[in-house]
């Protein structure tokens, strides 16, 4: 299907119209400010006026209608009004961003526009990063842990690696947490749910010195779950978060600002899969006296089901500590930036791998994961208010990763450990010159450098041990112009490069085979973007649309690969070639102050160009188009997995003057998906139907929102679909066995949230 397809923009232009949208807040009032050391460290802040929302996408302050980049932002206020309260919600508020959950946090999976990770090596990047507070999370895992005390969620579309470095070539997703008061004031909220959600949230943040800043805050959150486990009564499904965190920003002289933070996290979750699609002849394990009423006992199979049978519940425990320093220096010319950064993760993990209750095939998988990471940043950054304006950085990273794991007793055993190191050195920069015309030209670049290395003792295979390390150096570039047509109207046309590290398959296993391919070669992307950033009728309406194009090579991702003696192996490899293009539109609409309309819709038209050497999906037949020894499949002309062809959704907010001393509120967040594959291999047990999902709050609140009470339905009229599908044909003899994901809010639930501030 073409870009300019006329039915496709016909349908984006009437969706945009009706203010389909995102939770980005550009027609909502004055957005929270970084505070003023926080913005002069990235040069001279804008003026933000009501209406405008300043972000950090291009590392430096500047209003969002300013930025020739894709990027839409989420405020705090716009996740709470949305039900926003886990990492993998996100996907309801942002039009071009899928996050794909799965049995624990480290095979989650990250899509921009259609493109992600489709690999379950730990040694893989992501294709979308994720920054906290300037700092890279260098395992993915991580960004699952916590979303609380949140000022605002950038998504920048599009590869990002010049200035963002190698785990950026399909987008990146930009978090800053709340910072310091002025004066001193707090606040604390709570939060109950119909189905047993129970969370509460706090934060103290003030001066305690004139030039000393503090801000603590912590968050609760306990959900049981909304899957049942028959064997021992047990709720599934759930989480448990406790996080900490605190921040001092410093001013010992009036050019020098020092910013320290340190933070905790612990936390478990919970999974079950129910099965949803079962054939009478399913076996466990091909076994003839283990039929489904053997192995799930009492479970009415269905779409709707909600009930599974584990002898043992699976999960993670996890806890995170991290800690940072950001120093900025004020020379006159630019500001001089360094960004400290230390995490140490751990996450226990456990799955019962045959999902049954049956102790004659009690088979499971448990594991450990360490990892411990630094980062260093140096950054040069010119004043906004010049005509040319520089960003100018040096980058290091190390991160240091253990996986133990074993699996058994009965099946698929494995018992191994093993280490991955990787380490990033660049040096990256960029240059816009503004000329009289209200013309702006942009060159950027990245030059890096990567080393890789691995261990993986096989304690299974009479503790055969293998190791190897590699490197290899890379280069991005960016170029663009950007043209002010009038203060609320600029266009942008922008070309950048993306690249994503070679890697190692440690995740499933390892031989002397794979040891001699060695690593999997990088990942890169080109991508063409064409924008159009606009306010209207004093700023009271916002409109953005974006083209974009971009081409992926060496894509990464599970397939079939010819090793070094002539045998054909399903490893990890670089199976082909993907395309996305498509059109952004988002927007928002100021009615009044009291009502706030914001809006957007993402065309995607994603395919796979090149793929020849796919793995056929479970119980595939040739005339399907599986065929050869091994079998195999060709994939040239579908869809990648997780890339809807339409994605949306909007927010509408209407806050009354009731009274002197009340304010009602009334919201109202949509958001709608069309179908998707959870698999590459276009297996269509693992088809997830469109759907829309509407969320409705209703309170009141003390007009300077000293305090309010809200009333809430998530799902509000019951739609049921899947965050994630598994085909088990394999683990029941060859037979039709589909278990399901189910998300936080598969059921309309209702609950209260309250808040006071102080």
């Amino acid at each position: 299907m073409g870009l300019f397809n006329t039915t496709a923009l016909a349908r984006i232009l009437a969706i945009a119209g009706m203010a389909t949208a995102s939770g980005a807040a550009f027609a909502q009032a004055t957005a929270p400010q970084p505070a003023a050391s926080q913005t002069a460290e990235q040069g001279n802040s804008p003026d933000a006026s009501i209406g405008e929302i300043v972000v950090t996408a291009q590392k430096r302050a500047e209003r969002v209608q300013d930025v020739p980049v894709a990027v839409q932002v989420v405020t705090g206020e716009a996740l709470e009004a949305q039900g926003v309260r886990q990492f993998t919600d996100l996907t309801r508020a942002t039009p071009s961003l899928l996050i794909r959950p799965s049995e624990q946090p480290v095979n989650n999976s990250l899509s921009i526009r259609g493109i992600g990770t489709f690999a379950f090596s730990p040694s893989v990047e992501p294709s979308v990063a994720v920054q906290i507070d300037d700092v890279p999370v260098q395992f993915l895992a991580r960004a699952f842990a916590d979303l609380s005390d949140i000022e605002r969620i950038e998504v920048l579309r599009g590869p990002q690696s010049t200035l963002y470095g190698r785990s950026a070539s399909a987008g990146l997703i930009n978090i800053v947490t709340q910072g310091p008061t002025s004066a001193l004031s707090g606040r604390i909220s709570a939060l109950a749910t119909t189905d047993s959600e129970y969370g509460v949230n706090a934060a103290l943040s003030g001066p305690l010195t004139p030039n000393l800043g503090f801000r603590v805050s912590g968050n609760y959150d306990k959900f049981n779950g909304n899957v049942h486990n028959l064997f021992n009564g047990d709720k599934v499904n759930g989480f448990r978060t406790l996080s900490l965190r605190g921040k001092l920003v410093w001013d010992p002289t009036p050019t020098l600002n020092l910013t320290f933070q340190g933070g905790y996290i612990d936390g478990t979750t919970t999974i079950g899969r129910p099965f949803i699609r079962v054939s009478p002849n399913a076996r466990l394990r091909g076994n003839a006296a283990y039929g489904p009423d053997v192995f799930a006992p009492g479970v009415t199979f269905g779409e709707g089901n909600r009930d599974v049978v584990n002898n043992v519940n699976s999960g993670t425990d996890y806890s995170d500590y991290s800690a940072s320093l950001r120093a900025s220096l004020d020379l006159g010319f630019a500001s001089l930036m360094s960004i400290t950064a230390y995490d140490k993760f751990k996450q226990y993990d456990i799955l019962d791998q045959d999902e049954s209750g049956v102790a004659a095939l009690d088979n499971r998988q448990f594991g450990t994961f360490r990892t411990h990471s630094w980062s260093q940043e140096f950054r040069l950054v010119s004043p906004n208010r010049q005509p040319f304006r520089y960003t100018l950085g040096l980058f290091y990273s190390d991160l240091q990763l253990s996986r133990v794991f074993e699996r058994g007793p009965f099946f698929s055993v494995a018992n191994w450990y093993a280490t991955n190191g990787t380490k990033q050195y660049a040096a990256f920069g960029q240059l816009e010159y503004e000329l009289p015309t209200g013309t702006t030209l942009i060159g950027g670049a990245r030059a890096g450098r990567g080393k890789i290395d691995y261990t993986f003792l096989d304690h299974a295979n009479k503790d055969a041990f293998f190791s190897g390390a590699n490197s290899e150096n890379y280069e991005t570039y960016k170029a663009g112009v950007q043209q002010r047509i009038n203060p609320d109207v600029m266009g942008f046309l922008t070309f950048a490069t993306g690249h994503k590290g070679q890697a190692y398959d440690i995740g499933t296993g390892f031989n002397l085979l794979r040891q001699q391919a060695g690593p999997v070669q990088p990942e890169t992307s080109k991508d063409w973007q064409l924008g159009l950033k606009s306010q209207w009728f004093d700023r009271k309406l916002t409109l953005n649309v974006t083209l974009f194009d971009t081409r992926f090579k060496n894509f990464q991702a599970q397939g079939i690969e010819t090793l070094p003696d002539g045998t054909i192996n399903f490893r990890l490899a670089n199976v082909g070639r993907l395309r996305t293009r498509g059109i952004e539109v988002e927007g928002g609409l100021r009615v009044s102050r009291e009502f706030n309309l914001s809006g957007g819709v993402t065309y995607n038209d994603a395919e796979i160009t090149s793929f020849p050497f796919a793995q056929c999906y479970p119980g595939q037949t040739v005339a399907q188009g599986c065929s050869g020894s091994p079998a195999r499949q060709d994939l040239k002309g579908f869809r990648p997995a997780q890339a809807p062809e339409w994605k949306a959704s909007a927010n509408a907010d209407f806050t009354p003057h009731l009274t002197n001393d009340l304010d009602g509120l009334v919201q109202v967040a949509y958001s709608y998906q069309s179908k998707i594959n959870f698999s590459i291999s276009q297996d269509p047990q693992l088809e997830q139907p469109g759907y829309g999902i509407v969320n409705l709050s209703v309170g009141i609140r003390q007009p300077a929102r000293k305090w309010e009470v809200v009333a809430f339905v998530n799902n509000l009229f019951n739609k049921h679909y899947f965050s994630n599908l598994a085909n088990s044909y394999g683990n029941q003899g060859n037979a039709l066995a589909t278990q399901s994901y189910l998300p936080r809010d598969y059921r309309r639930y209702a609950g209260v949230r309250a808040s006071y501030n102080f």
